[in-house]
């Protein structure tokens, strides 16, 4: 194999290896999102479930359980970032509301 041919072979594998990140960093993005929607559907589900065996008035430390439960999933419960997946560690604000 000559010089040549073994350089255009590293320059062909280059590309197709930033072509599959490219990919990969798409489909992590649509987990992400999947993984949000699963979250707030779950909470919403939740919510109706509590709804309808409190008859409409669901109690509010039921509440805040549900919401401490939801963050220590790995979701924001902060009305900044609501329902969106904690990525980098614990929330301040997420934590100062638990703690009100």
């Amino acid at each position: 194999m000559d010089k040549q041919s073994l350089f255009v072979q590293v320059a062909n594998l280059e590309e197709r290896i930033g072509e599959l990140y490219v990919e990969l960093g798409a489909l992590k993005q649509k987990i992400v999102e999947l993984l949000e929607e699963n979250q707030r559907l779950l909470r919403e589900n939740e919510f109706l479930s509590e709804s309808l065996k409190a008859g409409g008035n669901p109690d509010i430390g039921v509440g805040m359980g549900n919401l401490k439960r939801i963050y220590d999933e790995g979701f924001h419960i902060c009305s900044m970032r609501y329902g969106s997946l904690r990525t980098e560690g614990e929330c301040l604000f997420c934590l100062s509301f638990i703690n009100r």
